[in-house]
């Protein structure tokens, strides 16, 4: 038997989180109609009651500052502190610049020495974002944001049964800094499969196939997705990353405390949490409220469950991601 990892002197920690969804709540009975499904299949096929949906004037970076914000302010940290901004995201601004300029600008933040940029693994991109800022606050100190945002909305047909239902808009942000309380971002896995990168994507609108009048007709700028293949490579593939992962990190699943996974569906958390052989974590959820909010799922996720009291110091908590690519991030957080 292996014993427990623990935080490392000098570690850097989650410092304080945030989230932020647009006010306006989309019940089953508004998707379900252009989709030609009603509300009950909806919430007996996907777990999912309602979602938020941004307003016309919002974009991604509008509702990612807002998270960010609350997570600055949870950390007891200012702006001009920060030495690292990242936004995860597969929904930008714009394709350029990244999407975490606008956020450092609508931040206020200082013009120089700070290095702000996004990251797409999809719905797995906060987990690597945490990585790779509790990275560079390691090694250059300072402070850094993490956020994951998405506004799915605006890239659904909505005659789609199969997509237009299971999304939501969000974001969810974290501060990482140097542990105050033995707390610590422990360690991470990533894992690629690019052989399904056709499984999860938006076809056009890039350098391969350019935006243009037949793409449009075609349908091809809408998000598209297998996902009865996605769900079977979540229950075949994850369970087995996670059991390895615990054991390369000298960590037994008893010791896990709560899991935070992507929320893809209520359904595929019910069929992934059976699977886990985590005896006793506490899987979170938020898909049933917010349903599917890609890159900000696990953040805003996280967020919740630290506002609702349900994480203690010590606490070991896995995070789970699986999104287009397909890509799977895995980290271990210690509270």
């Amino acid at each position: 038997m292996r014993p427990p990892m623990s935080a490392p002197a000098g570690s850097v920690a989650i410092l304080g989180t945030g989230s932020c969804a647009p006010d306006r709540v989309v019940s089953n009975d508004e998707v379900g109609a252009p989709a030609g499904v009603d509300a009950e299949w909806i919430l007996r096929k996907t777990g999912i009651r309602e979602r938020r949906w941004a307003e016309p004037h919002q974009a991604t970076s509008d509702i990612a500052t807002g998270a960010a914000r609350r997570a600055l302010e949870a950390a007891g940290i200012t702006v001009d502190q920060l030495s690292t901004i990242v936004v995860a995201t597969s929904t930008p601004d714009q394709q350029q610049p990244a999407t975490a300029a606008f956020v450092h600008r609508n931040l206020g933040g200082p013009g120089s020495g700070v290095a702000a940029f996004d990251v797409n693994a999809v719905c797995a991109g906060f987990v690597y974002a945490l990585d790779v800022v509790s990275a560079l606050v390691a090694r250059n100190g300072g402070y850094g944001l993490v956020i994951g945002a998405d506004v799915y909305s605006r890239i659904l047909n909505p005659a789609d049964p199969k997509s237009a239902v299971l999304f939501g808009d969000g974001a969810g942000a974290a501060v990482v800094g140097p542990s105050r309380s033995g707390g610590s971002v422990l360690t991470s896995a990533f894992h690629f499969y690019s052989e399904f990168s056709d499984l999860i994507q938006v076809p056009a609108g890039g350098s391969r196939k350019p935006y243009d009048p037949a793409i449009h007709d075609a349908g091809l700028h809408y998000f598209a997705m297998d996902g009865r293949t996605a769900r079977e490579l979540s229950n075949t593939i994850v369970p087995g990353l996670v059991k390895q992962f615990l054991h390369d990190s000298a960590v037994l699943p008893s010791e896990i405390a709560h899991v935070v996974p992507h929320q893809p569906n209520g359904v595929m958390l019910d069929d992934l949490a059976a699977r886990l052989d985590l005896p006793a974590a506490t899987v979170h959820r938020t898909v049933g409220e917010y349903g599917n909010t890609g890159s900000a799922s696990i953040a805003l996720t996280l967020d919740h469950a630290a506002g609702a009291g349900a994480l203690s110091r010590g606490d070991k908590i896995l995070l789970v991601g699986l999104g287009g690519g397909v890509s799977v991030g895995l980290t271990l957080v210690e509270w």
